[in-house]
């Protein structure tokens, strides 16, 4: 097996679930909201059973009255005793619960968590900022285990900096600049705001160190910044995570929204909760501070956080040196298609296939295609007649780690192309526009071979490896030797010789001992 690949793993699946892997719930208490998520288990990409929230506004006046409101505490409980019956009805097996910036600066703070302990059956770990800095920038590497650059996590009562670099962590800081914070001691006023901002951004003596590497955003105040951009741009591909912008960019659009006195005529503000609008522009304000002190090469959003960096401080090191691209392929591989075996004997068949020296393939393009062969047959069960469009569709919008806007584009039109034949017209398809021409044309040509291997082995485990493809005297063989031999046909021979004409190659498919001799030219 190439080595690329994750070792193959017989995993259990019952009713649409993998149920090697126990439940983990994480409840989080923040200044904004009350969260619950329950994950499917502790692995590389996180994938959630249950997600709820309840914007309770816990911080909203903290740094005016010292206190938690009494309206937003009952709000708090109210969820937490919802929270905790999901929890023993989804039958998890570990909960977490934490609480942030609100909870651990009000001078009622102690009485809401000795109730909210009562409530939830389990000691409440109120992290410091340090520490919510940590598990913040472990959610990014969650998503993103080559991240290198400089994390912040905006919530409600404070703002989180740090510095990651191969996989550590250092300059854990926090500061008074939530959203909720901001709005208080501002009174709304963008000027007073920015006053505060750029002194609390002053006391931070390393932000120097992240010029010119990545910032990346965390927290639900600048993902719906985020999600108002790729509206107001109309952006084909809805996935936070992952979506990149110059910093110039993100600066005049947050200008923009700090000059609109109502945000009710932005683009795509019907996707932000009205409680979560009116902390937007202050969201903006203290991104673009950042941005001025910081001079970041590009911003990055990662729709993983502290929730996703607990889970990802569990997971032991055996899995923590899988491939997590890979992994996701191998879950969905499990769960979707007709034999999981086969999409990694694919993997082998296509490597064969890319020994030709003209097509020189990087490290990242290997494991997208290995990718792309895991999750090939994740469509069958959709009619054939929506198949390419369904699935490619499903595929883009599934939850991966370790992966970027263009390879999700990759995948997904990788699957088009195996569904619909190489000689397809992409260009109405909007994903197409995230593709570099090189990474369309590869993208043509794995969906091509994955569809040629397919008509040999009809999708069951044990035929292909017994072929063999391979180039000869400067044209593409098949060898189907007994008792395969019977699997030649027309069908195989439009589709082998396909594959030949996007390699620029005559092919051959030989029967036993016979061969016969396909051109290119004449299709």
């Amino acid at each position: 097996m190439a080595k690329l690949i994750n070792k193959q793993v017989k995993r259990r699946v019952t009713g649409g679930r993998l149920t090697d892997l126990k439940p983990v719930a994480i409840i989080d208490i923040g200044s904004n909201s009350v969260r619950l998520v329950v994950f499917e288990g502790a692995k590389l990409t996180p994938i959630p059973l249950f997600n709820e929230k309840c914007l309770c506004g816990l911080g909203r006046e903290v740094a005016s009255s010292g206190r938690l409101s009494d309206d937003a505490v009952e709000r708090a409980l109210m969820a937490l005793r919802r929270f905790r019956s999901v929890v023993d009805q989804i039958g998890a097996t570990q909960l977490f619960v934490i609480a942030t910036a609100a909870a651990r600066e009000a001078e009622n703070g102690p009485e809401f968590i000795q109730e909210a302990t009562k409530i939830c059956g389990k000691p409440i770990e109120v992290i410091s900022g340090v520490r919510e800095a940590e598990l913040a920038a472990a959610g990014v590497l969650a998503g993103d285990a080559m991240a290198d650059g400089l994390a912040g996590d905006m919530g409600g009562g404070s703002l989180e900096l740090i510095d990651i670099s191969n996989r550590s962590l250092s300059h854990g800081s926090t500061l008074p600049l939530g959203g909720l914070r901001l709005l208080d001691q501002s009174g709304g006023d963008l000027k007073k705001a920015k006053e505060l901002i750029d002194e609390a951004l002053a006391s931070v003596e390393w932000l120097g160190a992240g010029k010119g590497r990545p910032f990346y955003l965390v927290g639900g105040t600048w993902r719906a910044f985020i999600k108002l951009h790729m509206a107001s741009v109309k952006y084909p591909l809805r996935v936070l995570h992952g979506y990149q912008l110059d910093p110039e960019v993100v600066s005049d659009f947050a200008s923009e929204i700090m000059k609109v006195d109502d945000m009710k005529s932005f683009t795509g503000i019907e996707q932000i909760s009205k409680q979560r609008r009116g902390v937007v522009p202050i969201g903006a304000l203290t991104l673009q501070r950042l941005i001025k002190h910081i001079e970041p090469s590009t911003i990055i959003t990662s729709n993983y956080g502290v929730r996703e960096g607990i889970l990802y401080s569990m997971l032991p090191k055996s899995e923590l040196e899988r491939d997590p691209l890979l992994a996701a392929c191998d879950d969905l591989s499990h769960l979707r298609s007709r034999s999981p075996a086969h999409a990694y004997e694919l993997c082998d068949w296509t490597d064969r296939i890319f020994e030709l020296p003209e097509l020189e393939e990087t490290p990242n393009e290997r494991r997208l295609r290995h990718a792309a062969c895991l999750i090939a047959d994740v469509g069958w069960r959709t009619h054939p007649s929506f198949r390419a469009e369904r699935t490619m569709a499903s595929i883009a919008y599934s939850v991966y780690s370790g992966i970027d806007h263009m390879g999700r584009s990759f995948l997904a039109l990788t699957s088009f192309f195996r569904h619909n034949g190489p000689s397809a017209d992409a260009s109405d398809e909007p994903l197409t526009s995230l593709m570099s021409k090189r990474m369309l044309e590869r993208a043509r040509l794995v969906g091509c071979a994955i569809r040629a291997a397919h008509m040999v082995s009809a999708g069951v485990m044990g035929i292909i490896p017994k072929t063999k493809a391979s180039y000869e005297d400067g044209q593409l063989v098949l060898d189907l030797p007994h008792p395969f031999d019977a699997l030649d046909g027309e069908r195989l021979e439009r589709r082998f010789k396909s594959l030949g004409k996007l390699l620029g190659l005559d092919t051959v498919i030989r029967v036993n001992r016979d061969s016969r001799f396909f051109g290119f030219l004449d299709l």
